[in-house]
């Protein structure tokens, strides 16, 4: 009779990892915010681009927080130093700020633009 023995799964924290924006987007600050243009790589995108003559880049605006953040996506900043970054720059303007920062960080990985790093790789 074999024993069954749960395996441990280190879980990660989230603020303790590293975003990093992913290769192919651009991100193009500005006065009011800034803009991230996204290509349009999928097949059935390359396709619209090609004979529904559709952009071949989307641009995406966003306001001046999320443009702060995602300036700070570099794969340098943990996401811990990330919220105290915008806290000290935006101040009482980005409160409820760890609620806010993690709804926007998870709209951010839904559409697959952030690859992430431990923090303990460095």
């Amino acid at each position: 009779m074999k024993l069954r023995h749960k395996r441990r799964h280190a879980r990660l924290n989230l603020l303790e990892m590293k975003p990093l924006l992913k290769p192919g987007l651009r991100f193009e600050p500005g006065d009011e915010g800034a803009r991230v243009h996204v290509p349009r790589t999928s097949w059935l995108e390359r396709q619209a681009v090609r004979f529904l003559n559709q952009p071949e880049v989307i641009r995406v605006r966003l306001d001046r927080l999320g443009a702060a953040v995602i300036r700070r996506c570099d794969g340098e900043h943990t996401l811990s130093e990330i919220a105290q970054m915008i806290h000290a720059e935006f101040g009482e303007q980005a409160e409820p700020l760890i609620p806010r920062l993690a709804a926007f960080i998870k709209m951010v990985e839904a559409n697959g633009w952030l690859d992430w790093e431990l923090a303990a790789d460095e």
